[in-house]
């Protein structure tokens, strides 16, 4: 159903620190850094056939976060949740909502761990055991 995600940042080398450890834990590789025409700096990651983009914002206004929005993750394990976790809090993320750990949903038990990004961007790491 989806092509990618981008989101805004006010500070791109910052948020590649942050994405390129975070999104290392989950097999991504480093991004492509493009230039746009209008001199904006956006990160491209690749995995799975997925992209997630992050992009300095074309208006050349600040970068703001969706209110009640949320990026899931896929992780493979419970001990890869909790790595997201401790590595987006160790760079700068904030951990929020309830701390890492199992969870039950209207579609089964699931491993969630949520945290902002150092833009205030809320992510999830998301095990789901088969």
């Amino acid at each position: 159903m989806f092509n990618h995600i981008m989101i805004g940042s006010n500070d791109i080398d910052r948020s590649q620190q942050f994405y390129d450890a975070v999104l290392g834990l989950l097999g991504a590789g480093e991004p492509v850094r493009n230039i746009g025409p209008s001199g904006h700096t956006r990160l491209f990651y690749r995995h799975d056939g997925n992209s997630f983009a992050i992009s300095e914002p074309i208006d050349g206004e600040a970068a703001t976060v969706a209110n009640g929005a949320t990026i899931g993750f896929k992780c493979a394990s419970p001990e890869q949740v909790q790595q997201f976790h401790d590595t987006a809090v160790a760079l700068g993320g904030q951990s929020i909502e309830a701390p890492p750990g199992p969870r039950e949903s209207p579609f089964g038990a699931l491993w969630l761990a949520y945290v902002r990004d150092p833009d205030g961007n809320k992510l999830c790491a998301l095990y789901r055991p088969k």
